[in-house]
């Protein structure tokens, strides 16, 4: 049996060549360190495994004693032995560099001749001599667990957990060396070389070390996250442990009794024992076992003073390292507690990074979610949404002390937008009104808000109205809403006049004269993002929030009735006055013209749309064609997917994903479906509802029913405007993004950036240094489109989050109480049942959707609506039943449920599924 752990020696153990410090402290050309002399900066010798165990022995933590086989010696092995002779591996790596991340057989056929080639290769002879010094400096035929430490391993920003191997109760120097050998190998696991592939790294700047530590005899080990990974919540450690060795709950082979504490209280939460039937222990001479322990599940592994012991270690070890841990611990049979890896747990959702200092949570809302946005967010995008909000804020008369920096309640997470919601919580006015408005913008939202109040830590200190109303009320003033609204009532011909004149100022007033330098372009793209895009919602908004009013106005007159809802919603099809159905519907036109023209049409459905739409910018399309998207693209090219976000190209700028919904329209061969077809039937059947329900209000006298007449007219004369504000919002940031852009141009020119667009992996602070000094400012742009990277890789993104990390959807999963069995639950926002199948898409840029298919997508805005047209039904992961998806939906009379928890990802392409829009269900068919 392998002996307990020795305490860490720490006194200097140095083999191989001597030590030479290099500039950055790390010595230089050596094989094998004492992990005692390791620290964070030798991550390229060491590999990350070694340099945290390094970290937590400098920080006082038991670790079990051992050294590490550096990097250095990895590439002498592996390093051609002669001039002639590429090395066991050259040819694998010349070939991987030509071989694409997709092809998924060739990469797994290299990575198995690379294992080949390492395993056959004869170590070093001075390798081998080095490590079997340090071996032998452990004590005689010592068991040791060897194990690989990549460079890019348990790193903050890109975790390889479990990519390379573990070789546990290692006995002997000759086994010794095998094992060494064998992790070398397993840098070239197939998962491992995919994992490089997709994420751009280059398989020959990868290296392994290799630790080798003392084995504890364990008495019971296992896994300890410091953060919970189900909830988010920070400072709440989760244990799972098993007697024998922690390969068993590594690797899944047992269930573990589960441990939730609180390491500051010093208590334990939650206590769930596991059956622990199998377990993982060393044998005599080298090598472990699996063995079945039928009664082990009666009794915890851990006491409840080892739990809290365990859990202050790993805050312990949280605090040394600044980040929430994954740690992997064993408890010896002398009952002392080891840590044997710590690594960042990388899946946790980011904290908000603007929390108050003062004491108590804090609640925050994803903003970005709300506009139906789940990618990241990037940083001239992020800046260019602080001004705006500070440009709110000061319109209301709040303190907004620098305005590039955002409001007080303005937040960021994950590069999304996050709102803190704590003042609304705690005030009796705000619960009222918040989640009534997201009851028809993003149902799920409202429904975890409501779980908030009923939070003790959010209760009501504020219970009148008059704050809010000293804001509000100037501000509404000051933007003649009043006024507006009372055109609206009585004079609506003549509000909507007002509103298309103050649309034609609108657009003139965003221009910037030609010869403008790159400061006042900056200028003039800051005055427009602080001082005239808000603008925009108090002149446009009212009218559209009139025309909803009006129909629940319309809804009371009427009275109760079974099917009411299903009643007004039915006036909302075919709705005129909305710019982004305007803009399907001519889209679908341009489809009509081009079936029409041979050249146009064989261009379309021959050619990939990447190649056409270059073809556009040159000129170089059909006559028709061009002619045609050039018109489209003077109304509508300012539109993008993401289009809040100023750093994503405008189909203008690149008109790819236009032309493949183009293709997508051309495929619709049944005439009773055309858009077009559907659009006008439906708003005829809203005339004769509107007609049917006036008749039906009028039998209760006639001046109840010139009311709903009226209220009906209205809402269907003004409903549609809920696409303008942000329509001409998005005109404005697509100004804002060309003044950009052409900063970009400047201080690519300037070799101030690589590439133009870098200047959006900017802020524009830090636009107007580049512009202002010789400061050159290529590191930080890679850095920020690597961390921008790595957060689209990310599904997903909390609705709500509390300051402590918590993700109160995980704690008390919502969702309608009484679903159909089977079935997933949202909210209804289309009514009607399709059955069809799925077609699920995270992006819409270059999407494929067959006439029919039931369009599966984590929410929209009008990037996504052009895909609307084909659709047989709509599922989406975000939204209320007024949010944009779903109001389009009910426009072109698809039936349609959103805020369906993870629909993506419960849901794949191909799968037949019944969407029931008016029960807000869908269900496997």
């Amino acid at each position: 049996m392998p002996e307990s752990a020795a305490a860490p020696d720490h006194s200097a153990r140095t083999t191989g060549e001597a030590p030479q410090e290099t500039g950055t402290g790390v010595p230089d050309g050596k094989l094998v360190l004492d992990l005692g002399h390791i620290n964070a900066g030798m991550v390229p010798l060491v590999g990350g495994k070694a340099a945290n165990l390094g970290e937590l022995m400098s920080g006082g933590l038991l670790v079990p004693d051992g050294f590490c086989l550096t990097t250095d010696a990895y590439r002498l092995a592996t390093a051609p032995q002669t001039q002639t002779d590429a090395g066991p591996l050259g040819e694998v790596l010349r070939e991987l560099e030509s071989t694409p991340a997709d092809r998924l057989p060739e990469l797994a056929a290299l990575a198995g001749r690379a294992r080949e080639a390492i395993r056959a290769a004869d170590i070093p002879p001075e390798i081998a001599a080095a490590v079997t010094e340090a071996y032998g400096a452990l004590g005689d035929d010592v068991p040791v667990a060897v194990r690989s430490s990549a460079t890019a391993e348990d790193l903050p920003f890109a975790s390889f957990a479990g990519q390379q191997d573990t070789y546990l109760n290692v006995v002997g120097g000759d086994a010794l060396l095998e094992a060494v050998k064998n992790c070398w190998a397993s840098l070239w696991t197939d998962r491992a070389v995919s994992y490089r592939a997709n994420r751009g790294i280059d398989p020959a700047a990868v290296a392994l070390a290799v630790v080798v530590q003392r084995m504890v005899d364990a008495a019971a080990a296992g896994v300890m996250f410091t953060a919970n990974p189900i909830t988010g919540r920070r400072q709440e450690a989760v244990i799972d442990a098993s007697p024998g060795l922690g390969e068993a709950v590594v690797s899944g082979t047992v269930n573990p009794d589960h441990f939730v504490a609180d390491p500051v209280a010093g208590r334990v939460l939650e206590r769930r024992l596991g059956d622990k039937r199998m377990m993982v222990r060393p044998l005599p001479g080298g090598g472990t076992e699996t063995v079945e322990v039928p009664d082990a599940g009666s009794d915890p592994c851990l006491t409840e003073a080892q739990v809290v012991q365990l859990a202050a270690l790993g805050i312990r070890a949280e605090r040394l390292f600044g980040a929430p841990q994954d740690i992997e611990w064993a408890l010896g049979r002398d009952d002392v507690l080891w840590l044997t890896q710590s690594r960042p747990i990388t899946t946790l959702y980011p904290l908000p990074e603007r929390v108050p200092a003062e004491d108590g949570p804090r609640v925050y809302l994803c903003f970005s979610l709300a506009q139906g946005l789940t990618r990241p967010i990037t940083p001239m995008g992020l800046a260019a949404l602080r001004l705006i909000a500070s440009s709110i804020a000061r319109t209301a008369r709040f303190d907004v002390p620098e305005p590039h920096n955002g409001p007080s309640p303005y937040a960021e997470a994950g590069q999304r937008i996050y709102i803190d919601l704590t003042t609304v919580a705690r005030s009796s006015t705000g619960r009222r009104i918040v989640p009534r408005v997201f009851d028809v913008m993003e149902a799920r939202s409202a429904t975890v808000l409501r779980q908030i109040f009923d939070d003790p830590r959010f209760s009501v200190n504020r219970r009148t109205p008059l704050g809010l109303l000293r804001h509000v009320v100037p501000a509404a003033a000051r933007a003649r809403v009043p006024e507006a609204l009372l055109h609206g009532l009585f004079r609506p011909e003549a509000a909507m006049r007002r509103l298309e004149r103050f649309s034609s100022e609108f657009g003139r007033s965003l221009q910037l004269r030609a010869d403008a330098s790159p400061a006042e372009r900056l200028d003039h793209a800051e005055y427009l993002l602080g001082s005239r895009l808000f603008a925009i919602v108090p002149a446009t908004l009212p009218l559209a929030a009139l025309g909803f009013a009006t129909l629940a106005f319309a809804g009371k007159l009427l009275g109760p009735g079974r099917s009411r809802w299903d009643d007004l919603q039915q006036v909302l099809r075919g709705l005129p006055n909305n710019v982004t159905t305007e803009m399907d519907l001519e889209l679908w036109h341009l489809a009509t013209v081009i079936k029409d023209d041979g050249e146009s049409l064989a261009a379309v459905t021959g050619q990939e749309p990447a190649v056409l739409a270059a073809a556009f910018n040159a000129e170089e399309l059909p006559p028709v064609l061009q002619a045609g998207l050039e018109r489209f693209m003077q109304r509508y090219g300012h539109r993008a997917v993401a289009e809040i976000d100023v750093g994503m190209s405008r189909w203008s700028d690149d008109p790819t994903h236009i032309i493949g919904v183009l293709a997508n329209y051309l495929r619709l061969e049944n005439p009773v479906l055309a858009p077009d077809l559907q659009f006008s039937n439906g708003a005829e059947e809203a005339e004769a509802h509107v007609v049917r329900l006036t008749a039906e209000a009028t039998r209760h006298g006639r001046i109840r029913g010139a009311l709903v007449r009226a209220a009906l007219r209205r809402a269907r004369l003004f409903a549609g405007l809920r696409e303008l504000p942000k329509y001409q919002l998005v005109l404005g940031l697509a100004e804002v993004r060309r003044q950009l852009r052409q900063v970009g141009e400047s201080l690519a020119a300037a070799g101030k950036i690589g590439d133009p667009d870098d200047v959006f992996f900017l802020d524009t602070v830090e636009a107007r240094q580049g512009i202002a000094t010789g400061t050159r400012l290529h590191q930080l742009v890679a850095q920020r489109r690597e961390a921008y990277a790595l957060e689209l890789e990310r599904r997903h993104v909390p609705r709500v989050l509390l300051s402590d990390g918590t993700e109160p959807e995980a704690v008390r999963p919502v969702g309608a109480a009484d679903a159909v069995p089977g079935a997933l639950a949202g909210s209804p926002a289309s009514s009607g049942t399709v059955t069809a199948s799925a077609r699920v898409i995270l992006d819409p840029v270059g999407a494929h959707l067959e006439p029919g298919e039931i369009l599966v997508a984590p929410s929209t805005d009008p990037g996504w609506t052009p895909l609307f047209l084909t659709a047989g039904g709509l599922v989406m992961e975000m939204g209320g039943p007024n949010s944009h998806g779903a109001v389009v939906a009910r426009e072109y009379g698809i039936p349609a449920v959103v805020g369906v928890p993870d629909a993506t990802i419960v849901l794949s392409t191909g799968q037949r599924i019944t969407v029931d829009g008016g029960a807000g269900t869908v269900t496997p068919a």
